[in-house]
């Protein structure tokens, strides 16, 4: 398997709205449970791509098998601050790429940001080694701020500063 981690091009939206989908699927890592339709995901990396905001893929041959992007805030005062928002499918977890993939991105964040946040689930404890791993530190956690499928989760709040 060699996995390219590369900048998102507008030609990827197809595959990152594929691979957004089976993440949400598994009802797991992110918040949303499928995918928006398609023209969102097309919106949504068109948005990132004027806006500066370092979006990244993991291509295995022709196939987008993850993604990771940092987002820059639209709340006043908090425009310095960017929030992490990442995934991979399944059968590319553990075998360091998505180490790459937020290595990347906080590299291209460097000098645009000051800090950049995330949210995961208590439950996702490789992903918050990850984090941890890639320079993130704990901020806060809200107890029982999730309930799917009949079952609560709390959310971890990190952070990490980079000037």
């Amino acid at each position: 398997m060699s996995v390219t981690i590369r900048p998102i091009t507008l030609d990827d939206a197809g595959g990152f709205h594929a691979a957004l989908d089976s993440v949400a699927r598994e009802r797991r890592f992110l918040r949303l449970t499928e995918a928006p339709p398609l023209a969102r995901s097309l919106q949504f990396v068109a948005s990132n791509l004027a806006s500066g905001n370092p979006q990244f893929v993991a291509v295995d041959e022709d196939e987008i098998v993850g993604w990771c992007d940092i987002c820059r805030s639209n709340e006043q005062d908090s425009e310095h601050c960017g929030g992490l928002g990442m995934g991979l499918l399944a059968s590319h977890r553990g075998k360091g790429i998505g180490t790459n993939l937020v290595t990347a991105a906080l590299d291209a964040a460097r000098g645009k940001f000051e800090r950049v946040e995330l949210e995961v689930y208590a439950s996702n404890i490789p992903a918050i080694a990850l984090y941890q791993k890639t320079g993130f530190t704990h901020e806060g956690r809200r107890r029982r701020a999730l309930l799917r499928d009949g079952v609560h989760d709390d959310i971890v709040m990190m952070g990490l500063l980079l000037s």
